[in-house]
């Protein structure tokens, strides 16, 4: 790493009780607030707004002069739209497509920068995260923000790269007592495993503290977005094994601050003092208080408690892993059920620090702990909830979908779906309204949006606009026809370094090319489309409003979704939708090669019966032949002139008569 925070032994990982705690008379560690009076925490506010200095270079940088999209970006300055990132759950495929996505908009990168859409990350004011995008979000951030090409596959310096090559189940191989192994699981709580494959150090994260971000030199510097993890909570006790509905409180995790906006808590606690029981704010034990609470690895693991899924939702079973992963999450959850637990095993259990705080509307008011787990156990699998939130006043909102929510593996809209519903009930009083978009999953597939990058909410109807702006960037088949390697499942826990990069190349063609309707070519202009969507709410700031621009217009008609006038599924000819391995190892290949040849093998096979059954036919004539021809040699000899014993008989000249003896050939003949 470039830049390391304190680390060291797995005690690391512990945090430190017995710690003094300030004084809350003068720094109290709860802000309590309502959807009226709603309010960002103060260095939330300075980091935005000394961001908003480097983001206005960043647009310079992005869009030039203006000349592209036709408008006069000085008239801009002071006024450029706020514009944040979600990265969505789903595993390491999420994980994987958020990163190559971002490298696509990203201006460090020459190709993304050529095609115009290099640029959209450094104008980003925040970047969330949930479970698989939690991933890649803090492995950006706790690497002091590179490249995400160096971050993913290693520069040979500092970085490693993510390893994505050993199995998150079982990284020293098959056998699971090894003593590398061993280690592994030692400090395999559901937490620190993101650790060991995206801190790239060799303390596995230990030490490592989202509230020790700040002092990252990247944060410092304002170089990088204000990340946000989201974890979603379980009513306490309750021991829900289903998918939880829509009225649990979803909480964010900062850099600064654990809580929520939602109008039932409004409420949110020092990160540095998470860990610590609160009444109505006060610790419990006096002056005692806990910090290192807020490990790397385990904010990570309370947005993504991806193995939860597998055991309460049973949206898959163990029989769906390898071999070797199979085998390490069943030792890892032998070794779990080895000890008598007093909480729930299968939740991230956290100190409520809200305990006693708006009793009509908390259902855990008058819990000592939340039960915290992965941010789309409410279906919410996009971390919208915090870029909604009314104080931070966002304008576009950049969507990197990689879900997995059909047969197939690919997006069908069910995350927006579920976010729209809750915004439009339980959110309504603190969050922006969500911009129309298909109404069902069907919708979503009939349209074609779930294929195609889509803005939504392009033309609002009130000023200053009732919805944000976004930008839908989903995980799609090639828009050429090639066979897919992103839409893998969310439980695949490991992934040749060959997959890996096709992977990437895959992502970094459907981000930078968009598409042209009713063909199978890339849209030459979608980088400039793409500025025109994260700009246009610009106009709308600075008076008189400028009309939109012509090059705009045209890209508005291809891209925006008209609920009055839908587009079609039909426009996207050509497109696969099974994905097919790359890079198929063990039985998987021998099972592809089957798969992929079994027509061929069909056809062979047959072939060969053919051939076996001509031949076999030969052989049997061949032999009767043979047989029948020594027959024939066996009768001739019986004709034979020299040697008839008859001629011996009949022979005048024969002056001496022989007695008679059998040829041998007439005894052998009478044998038979």
């Amino acid at each position: 790493m470039s830049h390391q925070q304190s680390q060291g032994a797995v005690t690391d990982y512990a945090p430190q009780v017995g710690v003094q705690c300030p004084d809350v008379s003068i720094n109290p560690l709860i802000r309590v607030f309502t959807p009226q009076n709603q309010s960002l925490h103060p260095r939330e506010q300075e980091y935005i707004k000394g961001r908003q200095a480097v983001i206005e270079d960043a647009w310079a940088d992005w869009l030039g002069d203006g000349s592209g999209v036709s408008y006069n970006v000085s008239a801009f300055a002071g006024h450029f739209p706020k514009v944040g990132m979600a990265i969505p759950g789903g595993g390491l495929r999420s994980a994987q497509y958020g990163a190559a996505c971002l490298n696509g908009l990203d201006s460090r990168n020459d190709r993304a920068k050529q095609a115009g859409t290099g640029g959209l990350l450094q104008v980003s004011s925040y970047l969330t995260g949930l479970s698989g995008g939690s991933w890649v979000t803090s492995s950006l951030v706790f690497n002091n923000w590179p490249t995400v090409e160096d971050l993913v596959f290693g520069n040979g310096k500092d970085l490693t790269g993510w390893l994505l090559d050993l199995s998150l189940a079982t990284p020293d191989g098959v056998n699971i007592l090894s003593d590398k192994n061993q280690e592994y699981y030692g400090s395999l709580l559901w937490s620190t495993t993101r650790n060991n494959f995206f801190t790239n150090d060799s303390a596995h994260g230990a030490g490592q503290l989202f509230s020790k971000i700040p002092d990252i030199p990247a944060y410092q510097q304002h170089q990088m977005p204000f990340p946000i993890l989201v974890a979603d909570s379980r009513p306490v006790g309750s021991n829900l094994t289903t998918i939880l509905g829509l009225d649990p409180v979803v909480y964010e995790i900062t850099p600064l601050e654990f809580g929520s906006y939602d109008p039932n808590l409004s409420a949110m606690v020092n990160i540095t003092y998470a860990g610590t029981h609160l009444t109505n704010g006060i610790p419990v034990n006096g002056s005692s208080c806990v910090t290192g609470f807020d490990q790397a690895g385990f904010m990570m693991g309370t947005s993504a408690s991806l193995f939860n899924q597998l055991f309460d939702f049973a949206r898959n079973t163990i029989a769906g892993f390898s071999d070797s992963d199979s085998a390490g999450l069943l030792y890892v959850l032998s070794r779990q059920l080895q000890e008598v637990r007093t909480r729930a095993d299968d939740v991230a259990n956290w100190p409520s620090p809200f305990n006693g705080l708006n009793p009509r509307t908390f259902e855990d008011s008058d819990a000592t702990w939340l039960e915290l787990l992965d941010g789309s156990s409410n279906q919410e699998n996009i971390p919208y909830s915090p870029l909604f939130v009314r104080s931070r006043e966002l304008d576009v909102i950049v969507t990197i979908e990689g879900s997995a929510d059909d047969a197939t593996a690919w997006p069908n809209g069910t995350g927006p779906i579920f976010s729209a519903r809750r915004q439009s009930t339980i959110l309504r009083a603190s969050h922006q309204q969500f911009p129309p978009i298909p109404p069902t999953p069907d919708a979503f597939i009939e349209t074609g949006v779930r294929a195609r990058p889509t803005f939504f909410g392009c033309d609002p109807i009130q000023t200053p606009p009732e919805w944000p702006l976004m930008i839908y960037l989903p995980n799609a088949p090639p828009i050429n026809g090639d066979d897919p390697v992103t839409n893998t499942a969310t439980f695949a826990l490991s992934y040749t370094q060959k997959h890996q990069k096709l992977f990437f190349d895959q992502v970094f063609n459907l981000t930078t090319q968009g598409f042209t309707p009713n063909s199978q070519l890339p849209d030459p202009n979608f980088g400039v489309c793409l500025q025109c969507a994260a700009i246009d709410r610009a106009r709308l700031k600075i008076t008189p409003v400028p009309s939109r621009s012509a090059i705009c217009t045209q890209c508005f008609q291809q891209y925006c979704f008209d609920p009055q006038n839908p587009p079609s599924k039909s426009a996207l000819p050509g497109r696969k939708l099974a994905f097919v391995d790359p890079d198929p190892q063990g039985l998987t290949k021998v099972n592809g090669f089957l798969s992929s040849n079994m027509y061929k093998l069909i056809g062979g096979l047959a072939g060969l019966v053919g051939f076996l059954f001509v031949l076999i036919l030969g052989l049997l004539w061949w032999r009767k032949r043979r047989e029948r021809k020594t027959e024939y040699h066996q009768v001739s000899g019986l004709h034979d002139e020299d040697d008839a014993p008859w001629k011996r008989y009949s022979d005048s000249n024969t002056k001496t008569h022989e007695a008679y003896e059998m040829p041998e050939h007439r005894g052998s003949l009478v044998s038979r």
